[in-house]
């Protein structure tokens, strides 16, 4: 296994052209784990630690452009504002050691259908910038998950950096697990209300070969707050509503029997998850200050 480390942006897209075998490590948490058990045994490593941009966010009006080894930490510490959907996801990830190393772009690139970033990007809404010799293009975090653990990129492409929308609206983040700390989701459930467009996003994670949203639900549950001119009225959603939007997410799922949990469970479970979540953050946008500028 030859280790390959660029001192420069353009240094490592010239050596992912040359060798598009390459697996890129920057924390390490996924690849390493691979490795050592013997899943994985790449003919290159390339090793983007050097690369400072890669560990930098910028916030702009809009959108924050979170670069793709930003570890999940930073994110805790520093952009739960901005995105507090990622920032409840970040908190779930194993252990504080594994959290100062793994970042989101690392969880798109091993693309598992359980990473726990990826309800809360699809929540908010995210592009991916992937980069290469030949250019650069972004995305949509949606179509960017193409099977279980595959993703969209090109063979010479890597991650530079993810762009996510800043909250306008609360968000929520809910996972189901073996135990309370350090394990893979069972399943996960991610919500986030736009206000502005009066639309509501998901994301479920673990319970499809892929991540997924649920779009009929989101559809349903926009429909009812607009029919019923919740947006406006801050009234509460009737529990018919919220019982129906949580059935109907869980109908955007296709499931596995596995040893951390069959698929009549984890369809239940996202069930009672779409259903709670929707419940908090609909609490908190009835108590939140201005919230007739949030639907301006």
């Amino acid at each position: 296994m030859d280790f390959l480390r660029p001192a420069s942006w353009e240094e490592a897209l010239a050596a992912k052209a040359e060798h598009p075998t390459a697996v890129p490590i920057a924390g390490g948490t996924d690849v390493m784990v691979e490795i050592n058990f013997d899943h994985r045994r790449p003919e290159y490593l390339l090793d983007l630690n050097r690369i400072g941009e890669l560990h930098t966010w910028q916030t702009g009006e809009h959108h924050v452009r979170l670069g793709a080894a930003v570890p999940y930490t930073r994110i805790l510490e520093d952009l739960r504002t901005e995105l507090p959907g990622l920032a409840l996801a970040a908190h779930t990830v194993g252990s504080p050691q594994i959290r100062n190393r793994g970042s989101v772009g690392g969880n798109l690139g091993a693309a598992s259908p359980a990473g726990d970033s990826h309800p809360a990007l699809l929540a908010a809404g995210a592009e991916v910038e992937a980069a290469s010799v030949r250019g650069t293009r972004m995305i949509p975090v949606e179509e960017f998950y193409t099977g279980v653990k595959r993703n969209a990129l090109a063979p010479d492409e890597l991650i530079r950096a993810v762009h996510i929308r800043k909250a306008t609206g609360p968000q929520q983040f809910s996972k189901v697990g073996t135990r309370n700390a350090m394990v893979i989701a069972v399943c996960a459930f991610g919500i986030a209300l736009h206000p502005g467009s009066r639309a509501v996003r998901t994301g479920i994670g673990s319970a499809a070969p892929t991540p997924v949203r649920a779009r009929v639900a989101e559809e349903f549950l926009a429909a009812a707050l607009e029919e019923d001119r919740l947006w406006d009225s801050g009234r509460p959603i009737a529990p018919a509503t919220a019982g129906e939007f949580g059935r109907l997410a869980a109908g955007a799922c296709s499931p596995i029997d596995d040893v951390r949990g069959s698929a009549a469970y984890r369809r239940r479970a996202v069930a009672v998850m779409a259903r709670r979540t929707l419940g908090w953050v609909w609490d908190a946008y009835r108590g939140s200050e201005g919230r007739g500028a949030l639907c301006a």
